[in-house]
C-alpha cells in the first residue's frame, strides 16, 4: 500500500494521470492505485485486456504483431501502454502482460513478464531512467519472476509501482 500511495501522491504532486492496460495482473494493478484516498484525481482508469481481441480492440495492439509476436512481447507491452493511455486519456500508460502459470504459454516460461510505459512524446527522456526496450515515449521492462500464479501476479504489480516510482522521480517531480 505504501508504494501506491507513494505513486498517487507523486502522480499528483506532478498534476498527471495515469491509465492501465492489463493482461497478467487483470485490473490489480489498477485496484492498488485505487485503494489509495484520493486516487480518482489520478486515476483515470484500466482497461483488462486478458484476450487478444480486447487487446487489439480497446488498446490498438495490431492483430499482425500478436499473430506474429504473441502477446508476451515487448512491443506488444509498449502499444498496450500507449493504448491505455489514449483510450483513457492519460497522461501515463501502464501496461501488464507475461505468464502467470502454471504452465509455459506461445513459448514462454512461468514468470516472463513484460511491463509497458509510455509517456507523452514532450516526456519521452524520462523513460531513460527506467531502462528496458524503448521505442519512442514508451518502453517495455522485462522481469524474470519466480513463484506460483498469485505471486507471480503481485510481484508484476509491485514492479509497476517502482517504475512508476522511478519515472516520476526521473522527471523531476
Amino acid at each position: 500500500m505504501a508504494a501506491a500511495r507513494d505513486v498517487v501522491h507523486a502522480l499528483a504532486d506532478a498534476g498527471l494521470t495515469v491509465a492501465t492496460g492489463e493482461s497478467l495482473t487483470a485490473g490489480l494493478l489498477a485496484a492498488r492505485l485505487a485503494d489509495v484516498p484520493g486516487a480518482s484525481a489520478v486515476l483515470h482508469g484500466g482497461v483488462v485486456a486478458y484476450q487478444n481481441a480486447v487487446k487489439t480492440g480497446l488498446l490498438g495492439v495490431p492483430e499482425d504483431l500478436l499473430a506474429r509476436v504473441g502477446a508476451v512481447d515487448a512491443d506488444v507491452a509498449r502499444r498496450m501502454a500507449l493504448g491505455a493511455r489514449a483510450a483513457l486519456g492519460a497522461d501515463v500508460g501502464v501496461a501488464t502482460t507475461g505468464v502467470a502459470g502454471p504452465e509455459p504459454h506461445q513459448g514462454r516460461p512461468v514468470g516472463t513478464v513484460w511491463l509497458g510505459l509510455a509517456v507523452p512524446d514532450a516526456d519521452a527522456s524520462a523513460l531513460d531512467v527506467l531502462g528496458g526496450e524503448r521505442d519512442g515515449a514508451a518502453t517495455a521492462i522485462l522481469l524474470r519472476l519466480d513463484g506460483d500464479r498469485a505471486a507471480i501476479r503481485e510481484a508484476t504489480v509491485a514492479a509497476a509501482l517502482r517504475a512508476l516510482t522511478r519515472l516520476l522521480a526521473g522527471r523531476g517531480h
